[in-house]
Protein backbone atom coordinates (compact mmCIF):
# COMPACT_ATOMS: atom_id res chain seq x y z
CA UNK A 1 0.00 0.00 0.00
CA UNK A 2 2.79 2.30 0.99
CA UNK A 3 4.64 1.48 -2.10
CA UNK A 4 1.31 1.80 -4.46
CA UNK A 5 0.87 5.22 -2.29
CA UNK A 6 4.38 6.39 -3.24
CA UNK A 7 3.59 5.28 -7.19
CA UNK A 8 0.96 7.43 -7.22
CA UNK A 9 2.31 10.62 -5.36
CA UNK A 10 5.74 10.50 -7.91
CA UNK A 11 3.45 10.35 -10.61
CA UNK A 12 1.17 12.94 -9.83
CA UNK A 13 4.42 14.99 -9.40
CA UNK A 14 5.56 14.25 -12.62
CA UNK A 15 2.46 15.37 -14.38
CA UNK A 16 2.01 18.96 -12.46
CA UNK A 17 5.70 19.41 -13.55
CA UNK A 18 5.10 18.47 -17.11
CA UNK A 19 2.06 21.02 -16.86
CA UNK A 20 4.21 23.57 -15.34
CA UNK A 21 6.68 23.36 -18.12
CA UNK A 22 4.61 23.74 -20.38
CA UNK A 23 3.04 26.61 -19.31
CA UNK A 24 6.69 28.30 -18.90
CA UNK A 25 7.53 26.86 -22.64
CA UNK A 26 4.74 28.50 -24.22
CA UNK A 27 2.73 25.51 -25.50
CA UNK A 28 -0.17 25.64 -22.91
CA UNK A 29 -1.93 28.61 -22.47
CA UNK A 30 -3.65 29.03 -18.88
CA UNK A 31 -8.00 30.22 -19.65
CA UNK A 32 -8.33 33.34 -20.23
CA UNK A 33 -9.69 35.48 -17.84
CA UNK A 34 -13.43 36.84 -18.13
CA UNK A 35 -12.44 40.23 -19.29
CA UNK A 36 -10.16 38.99 -22.09
CA UNK A 37 -11.59 37.85 -25.52
CA UNK A 38 -11.30 34.79 -26.42
CA UNK A 39 -9.01 32.92 -28.75
CA UNK A 40 -11.85 31.63 -30.22
CA UNK A 41 -13.44 35.10 -31.02
CA UNK A 42 -9.74 37.12 -32.00
CA UNK A 43 -9.80 34.45 -35.10
CA UNK A 44 -13.67 34.61 -36.13
CA UNK A 45 -13.48 38.30 -36.56
CA UNK A 46 -10.07 39.24 -38.70
CA UNK A 47 -8.09 42.21 -37.39
CA UNK A 48 -8.00 45.12 -39.40
CA UNK A 49 -4.61 45.48 -41.11
CA UNK A 50 -3.18 48.96 -40.89
CA UNK A 51 -2.33 50.40 -43.87
CA UNK A 52 1.57 51.45 -43.83
CA UNK A 53 2.41 54.75 -45.63
CA UNK A 54 3.91 54.18 -48.97
CA UNK A 55 7.65 53.39 -48.31
CA UNK A 56 11.05 55.33 -48.57
CA UNK A 57 12.01 53.90 -51.84
CA UNK A 58 8.75 55.46 -53.39
CA UNK A 59 9.16 59.04 -51.94
CA UNK A 60 13.41 58.50 -53.46
CA UNK A 61 11.72 57.91 -57.00
CA UNK A 62 9.41 60.29 -56.97
CA UNK A 63 12.11 63.09 -55.77
CA UNK A 64 14.79 61.78 -58.31
CA UNK A 65 12.20 62.08 -60.94
CA UNK A 66 11.24 65.13 -60.05
CA UNK A 67 14.00 67.36 -59.35
CA UNK A 68 15.63 67.75 -61.73
CA UNK A 69 13.17 69.67 -62.92
CA UNK A 70 12.67 71.55 -59.41
CA UNK A 71 14.40 75.32 -60.01
CA UNK A 72 15.93 78.53 -58.14
CA UNK A 73 14.02 81.46 -58.65
CA UNK A 74 15.57 84.69 -57.40
CA UNK A 75 13.72 88.04 -58.06
CA UNK A 76 15.45 91.37 -57.40
CA UNK A 77 14.50 94.62 -57.80
CA UNK A 78 15.90 98.31 -57.04
CA UNK A 79 16.95 99.14 -53.81
CA UNK A 80 14.53 100.53 -50.86
CA UNK A 81 13.76 99.62 -47.20
CA UNK A 82 11.90 96.39 -47.37
CA UNK A 83 10.34 93.94 -44.83
CA UNK A 84 8.67 90.69 -44.94
CA UNK A 85 5.24 90.24 -45.66
CA UNK A 86 2.35 88.95 -44.76
CA UNK A 87 2.54 89.46 -40.80
CA UNK A 88 -0.95 90.13 -40.21
CA UNK A 89 -3.00 87.63 -38.54
CA UNK A 90 -3.05 85.57 -41.98
CA UNK A 91 -1.77 82.72 -44.70
CA UNK A 92 1.32 84.18 -45.51
CA UNK A 93 3.48 83.96 -48.96
CA UNK A 94 5.69 81.12 -48.59
CA UNK A 95 8.53 83.37 -50.17
CA UNK A 96 11.40 85.25 -48.49
CA UNK A 97 11.57 88.38 -50.08
CA UNK A 98 15.49 88.71 -48.87
CA UNK A 99 16.03 84.62 -49.52
CA UNK A 100 17.23 84.88 -46.27
CA UNK A 101 15.70 85.51 -43.02
CA UNK A 102 13.57 88.76 -43.85
CA UNK A 103 15.69 91.62 -42.34
CA UNK A 104 15.93 94.94 -43.21
CA UNK A 105 18.12 96.54 -46.10
CA UNK A 106 17.64 99.88 -47.02
CA UNK A 107 20.45 100.06 -49.16
CA UNK A 108 20.94 97.29 -50.82
CA UNK A 109 18.63 95.56 -53.65
CA UNK A 110 15.19 93.79 -53.13
CA UNK A 111 15.51 90.02 -52.97
CA UNK A 112 13.24 87.47 -53.32
CA UNK A 113 14.23 83.55 -53.97
CA UNK A 114 11.25 81.47 -54.39
CA UNK A 115 10.87 78.25 -56.35
CA UNK A 116 9.15 77.02 -59.55
CA UNK A 117 9.11 74.13 -61.91
CA UNK A 118 9.65 73.49 -65.83
CA UNK A 119 6.93 72.39 -67.37
CA UNK A 120 7.71 71.71 -70.96
CA UNK A 121 11.09 71.25 -72.33
CA UNK A 122 11.36 74.77 -73.96
CA UNK A 123 11.53 76.40 -70.63
CA UNK A 124 8.18 77.68 -69.61
CA UNK A 125 8.15 77.75 -65.95
CA UNK A 126 5.11 77.87 -63.43
CA UNK A 127 5.68 79.89 -59.98
CA UNK A 128 3.73 82.26 -58.08
CA UNK A 129 2.81 85.76 -59.22
CA UNK A 130 3.66 86.80 -55.37
CA UNK A 131 7.26 85.30 -56.12
CA UNK A 132 8.30 87.61 -59.65
CA UNK A 133 5.25 90.30 -58.54
CA UNK A 134 7.84 93.54 -59.58
CA UNK A 135 10.58 91.96 -60.41
CA UNK A 136 13.09 93.82 -63.07
CA UNK A 137 15.56 91.04 -62.79
CA UNK A 138 14.37 87.05 -62.20
CA UNK A 139 17.33 84.61 -62.39
CA UNK A 140 16.41 80.79 -62.77
CA UNK A 141 19.20 78.24 -61.55
CA UNK A 142 18.86 74.74 -62.70
CA UNK A 143 19.60 71.65 -60.96
CA UNK A 144 22.55 71.19 -63.16
CA UNK A 145 24.06 74.53 -61.42
CA UNK A 146 23.04 76.52 -64.59
CA UNK A 147 22.08 80.29 -63.90
CA UNK A 148 19.92 81.79 -66.89
CA UNK A 149 17.89 85.25 -67.01
CA UNK A 150 14.46 85.02 -67.38
CA UNK A 151 11.33 86.79 -68.75
CA UNK A 152 7.78 87.10 -67.40
CA UNK A 153 5.37 85.68 -69.65
CA UNK A 154 2.32 86.19 -67.52
CA UNK A 155 0.84 86.53 -64.43
CA UNK A 156 -2.36 86.15 -62.68
CA UNK A 157 -2.93 87.77 -59.34
CA UNK A 158 -6.52 85.82 -58.84
CA UNK A 159 -4.80 82.38 -58.36
CA UNK A 160 -1.28 83.59 -57.72
CA UNK A 161 0.35 82.18 -60.70
CA UNK A 162 2.66 83.38 -63.16
CA UNK A 163 4.28 81.94 -66.14
CA UNK A 164 8.29 82.66 -66.58
CA UNK A 165 10.62 81.65 -69.50
CA UNK A 166 14.52 80.30 -70.16
CA UNK A 167 15.82 79.65 -73.36
CA UNK A 168 17.85 76.66 -73.09
CA UNK A 169 20.17 75.55 -76.03
CA UNK A 170 19.33 71.88 -75.15
CA UNK A 171 15.92 70.22 -73.85
CA UNK A 172 15.07 70.30 -70.60
CA UNK A 173 13.55 67.89 -67.85
CA UNK A 174 9.87 68.61 -66.75
CA UNK A 175 7.32 67.45 -65.03
CA UNK A 176 4.33 65.68 -65.41
CA UNK A 177 0.82 67.41 -64.59
CA UNK A 178 -1.77 65.36 -62.68
CA UNK A 179 -5.28 65.68 -62.17
CA UNK A 180 -5.93 68.06 -59.09
CA UNK A 181 -9.66 67.26 -59.21
CA UNK A 182 -9.13 63.43 -58.31
CA UNK A 183 -7.01 64.56 -54.90
CA UNK A 184 -8.56 62.96 -52.02
CA UNK A 185 -8.03 64.01 -48.07
CA UNK A 186 -5.20 61.86 -46.40
CA UNK A 187 -3.59 61.23 -50.31
CA UNK A 188 -0.06 61.55 -49.99
CA UNK A 189 2.00 64.26 -51.21
CA UNK A 190 5.76 65.73 -52.13
CA UNK A 191 6.57 69.15 -51.83
CA UNK A 192 9.91 69.79 -53.29
CA UNK A 193 11.32 73.74 -53.11
CA UNK A 194 14.11 75.72 -51.50
CA UNK A 195 12.95 76.94 -48.37
CA UNK A 196 15.60 79.23 -46.81
CA UNK A 197 17.71 78.78 -49.34
CA UNK A 198 18.07 74.80 -49.06
CA UNK A 199 17.70 74.11 -52.36
CA UNK A 200 16.11 71.01 -53.47
CA UNK A 201 14.51 70.18 -49.75
CA UNK A 202 12.16 67.40 -50.42
CA UNK A 203 9.11 66.78 -47.79
CA UNK A 204 6.44 64.31 -47.53
CA UNK A 205 3.12 64.82 -45.14
CA UNK A 206 -0.62 64.28 -46.50
CA UNK A 207 -3.16 66.19 -48.09
CA UNK A 208 -5.48 67.79 -44.97
CA UNK A 209 -8.11 69.59 -46.95
CA UNK A 210 -9.60 70.45 -50.15
CA UNK A 211 -11.16 73.68 -51.38
CA UNK A 212 -9.61 75.83 -48.42
CA UNK A 213 -10.29 80.05 -49.15
CA UNK A 214 -7.99 82.09 -47.36
CA UNK A 215 -7.61 85.44 -49.25
CA UNK A 216 -10.83 85.79 -51.62
CA UNK A 217 -13.52 83.69 -50.88
CA UNK A 218 -15.53 83.75 -54.26
CA UNK A 219 -12.50 82.38 -56.08
CA UNK A 220 -9.66 80.18 -53.93
CA UNK A 221 -9.39 76.73 -53.62
CA UNK A 222 -6.37 75.66 -52.32
CA UNK A 223 -5.38 72.56 -51.09
CA UNK A 224 -3.89 72.21 -47.70
CA UNK A 225 -0.86 70.04 -46.38
CA UNK A 226 0.91 68.94 -43.47
CA UNK A 227 4.17 68.68 -45.53
CA UNK A 228 6.64 70.96 -44.59
CA UNK A 229 6.21 74.48 -46.23
CA UNK A 230 8.34 77.26 -45.69
CA UNK A 231 9.86 80.60 -46.93
CA UNK A 232 10.87 79.77 -50.43
CA UNK A 233 8.69 77.02 -51.04
CA UNK A 234 6.88 79.52 -53.10
CA UNK A 235 5.95 78.36 -56.99
CA UNK A 236 7.20 74.50 -56.05
CA UNK A 237 5.42 70.98 -57.04
CA UNK A 238 3.10 69.85 -54.58
CA UNK A 239 3.56 66.10 -56.02
CA UNK A 240 1.22 62.84 -55.67
CA UNK A 241 2.47 59.03 -54.90
CA UNK A 242 2.31 58.83 -59.12
CA UNK A 243 5.00 61.87 -58.94
CA UNK A 244 2.51 63.78 -61.01
CA UNK A 245 2.32 67.63 -60.23
CA UNK A 246 -1.03 68.00 -58.30
CA UNK A 247 -0.23 71.53 -57.15
CA UNK A 248 2.01 75.20 -56.72
CA UNK A 249 2.52 75.81 -53.60
CA UNK A 250 1.91 78.91 -52.30
CA UNK A 251 1.48 79.72 -48.64
CA UNK A 252 2.04 78.90 -44.81
CA UNK A 253 0.28 79.68 -41.71
CA UNK A 254 1.57 82.67 -40.02
CA UNK A 255 0.71 80.49 -36.39
CA UNK A 256 1.53 76.89 -36.87
CA UNK A 257 4.06 74.51 -38.53
CA UNK A 258 2.52 71.97 -39.75
CA UNK A 259 -0.17 73.56 -42.13
CA UNK A 260 0.42 75.14 -45.53
CA UNK A 261 -1.19 75.56 -49.05
CA UNK A 262 -0.99 74.84 -52.95
CA UNK A 263 -2.84 76.43 -55.80
CA UNK A 264 -4.81 73.14 -57.35
CA UNK A 265 -2.51 72.40 -60.90
CA UNK A 266 -6.11 72.13 -62.72
CA UNK A 267 -6.38 76.50 -62.12
CA UNK A 268 -2.95 76.58 -63.69
CA UNK A 269 -3.85 74.21 -66.34
CA UNK A 270 -7.28 75.76 -67.48
CA UNK A 271 -5.25 79.67 -67.75
CA UNK A 272 -1.47 78.68 -69.44
CA UNK A 273 -2.92 79.19 -72.79
CA UNK A 274 -4.04 82.93 -71.94
CA UNK A 275 -0.75 83.44 -70.36
CA UNK A 276 1.09 82.20 -73.54
CA UNK A 277 -0.50 83.78 -75.59
CA UNK A 278 -2.08 87.28 -73.28
CA UNK A 279 0.29 87.54 -70.55
CA UNK A 280 -2.69 87.81 -68.55
CA UNK A 281 -6.14 86.48 -67.90
CA UNK A 282 -8.84 87.83 -68.53
CA UNK A 283 -12.37 86.25 -66.66
CA UNK A 284 -16.56 86.70 -66.91
CA UNK A 285 -18.41 89.39 -64.52
CA UNK A 286 -21.52 90.15 -63.47
CA UNK A 287 -20.91 92.25 -60.57
CA UNK A 288 -23.01 91.03 -57.76
CA UNK A 289 -22.57 89.87 -54.20
CA UNK A 290 -23.37 85.92 -53.34
CA UNK A 291 -24.63 83.56 -50.55
CA UNK A 292 -25.26 79.61 -51.35
CA UNK A 293 -28.80 78.80 -49.94
CA UNK A 294 -28.93 76.56 -46.72
CA UNK A 295 -31.42 74.70 -45.31
CA UNK A 296 -32.15 78.20 -42.79
CA UNK A 297 -32.17 80.65 -45.83
CA UNK A 298 -34.55 78.40 -47.80
CA UNK A 299 -36.60 78.26 -44.29
CA UNK A 300 -36.46 81.69 -43.34
CA UNK A 301 -36.82 82.99 -47.03
CA UNK A 302 -39.39 80.21 -47.71
CA UNK A 303 -37.96 79.18 -50.89
CA UNK A 304 -38.76 76.03 -52.85
CA UNK A 305 -35.25 74.49 -52.69
CA UNK A 306 -31.86 74.84 -50.92
CA UNK A 307 -29.86 74.89 -54.00
CA UNK A 308 -28.61 77.97 -55.88
CA UNK A 309 -27.18 80.95 -55.75
CA UNK A 310 -28.70 83.81 -53.79
CA UNK A 311 -28.22 87.48 -54.90
CA UNK A 312 -27.39 89.75 -51.92
CA UNK A 313 -26.15 92.99 -53.21
CA UNK A 314 -26.27 93.96 -57.44
CA UNK A 315 -23.21 96.91 -58.31
CA UNK A 316 -23.91 99.93 -59.63
CA UNK A 317 -23.18 99.67 -63.09
CA UNK A 318 -22.52 96.37 -63.22
CA UNK A 319 -23.31 93.81 -66.03
CA UNK A 320 -26.05 92.46 -63.11
CA UNK A 321 -27.56 95.46 -62.50
CA UNK A 322 -28.04 96.37 -65.88
CA UNK A 323 -29.72 92.87 -66.70
CA UNK A 324 -32.22 93.79 -63.91
CA UNK A 325 -30.66 91.18 -61.15
CA UNK A 326 -32.45 92.20 -57.50
CA UNK A 327 -31.14 91.45 -54.13
CA UNK A 328 -33.37 88.11 -53.00
CA UNK A 329 -33.11 86.61 -56.70
CA UNK A 330 -31.67 82.72 -56.77
CA UNK A 331 -29.91 81.98 -59.70
CA UNK A 332 -29.96 78.39 -60.10
CA UNK A 333 -28.62 78.36 -63.96
CA UNK A 334 -26.12 79.96 -66.38
CA UNK A 335 -26.84 78.74 -70.03
CA UNK A 336 -27.56 75.06 -69.55
CA UNK A 337 -25.14 74.67 -66.34
CA UNK A 338 -26.59 73.83 -62.86
CA UNK A 339 -25.55 76.14 -60.58
CA UNK A 340 -26.06 74.36 -56.69
CA UNK A 341 -24.11 77.24 -54.79
CA UNK A 342 -21.90 80.54 -55.01
CA UNK A 343 -18.82 78.85 -56.12
CA UNK A 344 -20.61 77.23 -59.11
CA UNK A 345 -22.01 80.16 -60.37
CA UNK A 346 -18.79 82.31 -60.07
CA UNK A 347 -16.47 79.36 -61.35
CA UNK A 348 -19.14 79.21 -64.51
CA UNK A 349 -19.44 82.87 -65.32
CA UNK A 350 -15.19 83.58 -64.97
CA UNK A 351 -14.19 80.72 -67.41
CA UNK A 352 -16.78 82.88 -69.74
CA UNK A 353 -14.74 85.31 -72.26
CA UNK A 354 -15.63 89.35 -71.16
CA UNK A 355 -18.27 90.59 -73.47
CA UNK A 356 -19.88 87.32 -74.41
CA UNK A 357 -23.97 86.78 -73.57
CA UNK A 358 -25.10 84.67 -71.15
CA UNK A 359 -28.98 83.30 -70.19
CA UNK A 360 -29.58 83.49 -66.67
CA UNK A 361 -32.11 81.52 -65.06
CA UNK A 362 -33.53 82.51 -61.65
CA UNK A 363 -36.44 82.38 -58.84
CA UNK A 364 -37.68 85.55 -57.78
CA UNK A 365 -40.83 85.63 -55.54
CA UNK A 366 -41.65 82.11 -56.23
CA UNK A 367 -41.51 82.65 -60.09
CA UNK A 368 -39.13 81.38 -62.48
CA UNK A 369 -37.40 84.03 -64.28
CA UNK A 370 -35.00 84.09 -67.31
CA UNK A 371 -32.43 87.47 -67.88
CA UNK A 372 -29.68 87.86 -70.29
CA UNK A 373 -26.41 89.25 -69.28
CA UNK A 374 -23.47 90.98 -71.45
CA UNK A 375 -20.43 89.74 -69.23
CA UNK A 376 -18.10 92.33 -68.22
CA UNK A 377 -13.81 91.32 -67.53
CA UNK A 378 -13.77 90.31 -63.83
CA UNK A 379 -11.63 92.94 -61.25
CA UNK A 380 -7.99 91.11 -60.78
CA UNK A 381 -7.32 90.15 -57.05
CA UNK A 382 -4.33 93.33 -56.66
CA UNK A 383 -6.99 95.41 -57.75
CA UNK A 384 -10.37 94.55 -55.73
CA UNK A 385 -11.09 92.99 -52.51
CA UNK A 386 -13.17 90.08 -53.80
CA UNK A 387 -14.64 89.04 -57.24
CA UNK A 388 -18.11 90.55 -56.52
CA UNK A 389 -16.99 93.74 -54.70
CA UNK A 390 -16.08 97.24 -55.62
CA UNK A 391 -12.87 98.45 -56.85
CA UNK A 392 -10.60 99.34 -53.65
CA UNK A 393 -9.12 103.11 -54.01
CA UNK A 394 -5.41 103.61 -54.69
CA UNK A 395 -3.86 102.41 -57.63
CA UNK A 396 -0.64 100.84 -57.33
CA UNK A 397 1.06 103.84 -59.55
CA UNK A 398 0.17 106.31 -56.36
CA UNK A 399 2.40 108.25 -54.61
CA UNK A 400 1.69 106.82 -51.47
CA UNK A 401 1.60 102.84 -53.37
CA UNK A 402 -1.17 101.92 -51.22
CA UNK A 403 -4.33 100.40 -52.00
CA UNK A 404 -7.71 100.27 -49.52
CA UNK A 405 -10.90 99.36 -49.06
CA UNK A 406 -14.28 99.47 -46.59
CA UNK A 407 -13.53 98.11 -43.37
CA UNK A 408 -16.41 95.62 -43.70
CA UNK A 409 -18.01 92.76 -41.21
CA UNK A 410 -16.24 89.71 -42.01
CA UNK A 411 -12.71 91.57 -41.88
CA UNK A 412 -13.64 92.77 -38.58
CA UNK A 413 -15.17 89.38 -37.66
CA UNK A 414 -12.11 87.54 -38.60
CA UNK A 415 -8.85 89.68 -37.40
CA UNK A 416 -11.10 90.24 -34.08
CA UNK A 417 -11.26 94.14 -34.60
CA UNK A 418 -12.36 95.92 -31.94
CA UNK A 419 -16.16 97.50 -32.27
CA UNK A 420 -14.24 101.29 -31.80
CA UNK A 421 -12.32 100.92 -34.21
CA UNK A 422 -13.63 103.04 -38.00
CA UNK A 423 -11.52 103.20 -40.86
CA UNK A 424 -9.81 101.39 -44.01
CA UNK A 425 -8.26 97.99 -45.00
CA UNK A 426 -5.16 98.47 -46.56
CA UNK A 427 -5.50 95.92 -49.09
CA UNK A 428 -1.97 96.29 -51.16
CA UNK A 429 1.10 98.05 -50.52
CA UNK A 430 3.24 98.29 -53.29
CA UNK A 431 7.29 97.08 -52.93
CA UNK A 432 9.08 100.10 -53.57
CA UNK A 433 6.78 102.86 -51.68
CA UNK A 434 7.03 105.04 -48.88
CA UNK A 435 3.98 103.46 -47.42
CA UNK A 436 6.19 100.29 -47.01
CA UNK A 437 9.21 102.54 -45.91
CA UNK A 438 6.52 103.53 -43.08
CA UNK A 439 5.60 100.36 -41.57
CA UNK A 440 2.33 100.44 -43.10
CA UNK A 441 1.38 96.88 -44.33
CA UNK A 442 -1.80 94.90 -45.91
CA UNK A 443 -3.93 94.02 -43.30
CA UNK A 444 -3.79 97.58 -41.34
CA UNK A 445 -6.30 100.01 -40.85
CA UNK A 446 -5.91 103.64 -41.49
CA UNK A 447 -7.79 105.35 -38.94
CA UNK A 448 -6.74 108.79 -39.28
CA UNK A 449 -4.63 110.93 -41.99
CA UNK A 450 -3.17 114.05 -40.23
CA UNK A 451 -5.34 114.02 -37.53
CA UNK A 452 -8.33 113.93 -39.92
CA UNK A 453 -10.66 110.69 -39.18
CA UNK A 454 -11.08 108.09 -42.29
CA UNK A 455 -14.20 106.17 -41.90
CA UNK A 456 -14.83 105.25 -45.78
CA UNK A 457 -12.78 105.05 -49.08
CA UNK A 458 -13.96 108.38 -50.18
CA UNK A 459 -12.31 109.52 -46.66
CA UNK A 460 -9.00 108.37 -47.61
CA UNK A 461 -9.50 110.12 -51.59
CA UNK A 462 -10.53 113.33 -50.05
CA UNK A 463 -7.05 113.15 -47.46
CA UNK A 464 -4.43 111.65 -50.51
CA UNK A 465 -5.58 113.97 -53.24
CA UNK A 466 -3.51 117.04 -52.35
CA UNK A 467 -0.20 115.06 -51.97
CA UNK A 468 2.56 116.18 -53.34
CA UNK A 469 6.53 114.59 -53.70
CA UNK A 470 8.16 116.05 -51.05
CA UNK A 471 5.39 116.10 -48.11
CA UNK A 472 4.84 114.02 -44.83
CA UNK A 473 1.90 112.54 -43.82
CA UNK A 474 1.04 111.33 -40.71
CA UNK A 475 -1.18 107.82 -40.69
CA UNK A 476 -2.63 106.47 -37.80
CA UNK A 477 -3.42 102.65 -37.82
CA UNK A 478 -4.53 99.57 -35.95
CA UNK A 479 -2.55 96.81 -36.70
CA UNK A 480 -4.52 93.58 -35.67
CA UNK A 481 -1.39 91.84 -35.87
CA UNK A 482 -0.27 93.11 -32.45
CA UNK A 483 -3.68 94.33 -31.57
CA UNK A 484 -1.76 98.10 -31.66
CA UNK A 485 -2.46 101.30 -33.06
CA UNK A 486 0.37 103.03 -34.14
CA UNK A 487 1.50 106.44 -35.52
CA UNK A 488 3.70 106.41 -38.69
CA UNK A 489 5.24 109.02 -40.92
CA UNK A 490 4.67 108.88 -45.01
CA UNK A 491 7.58 110.96 -46.36
CA UNK A 492 6.70 111.27 -50.09
CA UNK A 493 9.72 110.37 -52.60
CA UNK A 494 10.81 113.37 -54.20
CA UNK A 495 10.73 112.28 -57.65
CA UNK A 496 7.71 110.88 -58.24
CA UNK A 497 9.04 108.39 -60.61
CA UNK A 498 10.63 106.62 -57.35
CA UNK A 499 7.10 106.32 -55.96
CA UNK A 500 5.72 104.40 -59.06
CA UNK A 501 7.69 102.36 -59.28
CA UNK A 502 9.45 100.45 -62.54
CA UNK A 503 6.95 98.71 -64.78
CA UNK A 504 8.10 95.59 -66.11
Amino acid sequence: MTRRFAAITIGLAMAVGAMIGLVLAGNLTPSPAHSAPARARETATPAVKAIAPAGTASFADIAEQLNPSVVTIDASARGTRYRRPGTAPSPEPSQDPLGRNGERDRDGPRRGAGTGFLVDADGYILTNHHVVDGAERIIVRLSDSRSLRARLVGSDPDTDIALVKIDSPTALPYAKLGDSDTLRVGEWVVAIGNPLAYEHTVTVGVVSFIGRKLFDSSFDRYIQTDAAINLGNSGGPLINARGEVVGINAAVSSRATSIGFAVPINQAIAILPQLRDNGRVTRGYIGVKLRTVDADLQRSLRLSSASGALVQDVAPGSPGERAGLRPYDVITRVDDANVVGDDDLISTVARMRPGTSATLTLVRDGRVVTLPVKLAERPQRDRAAAADAPVPSGSRGSLLGLSVRALDVDFTARYHVPDSVRGVVVWRVDAVSPALDADIERGDVILEIDRHPIRSVDDYDRAVAGARPGDVMAFYVYKPSVDERRLSTVRIDADPAAARGVPR
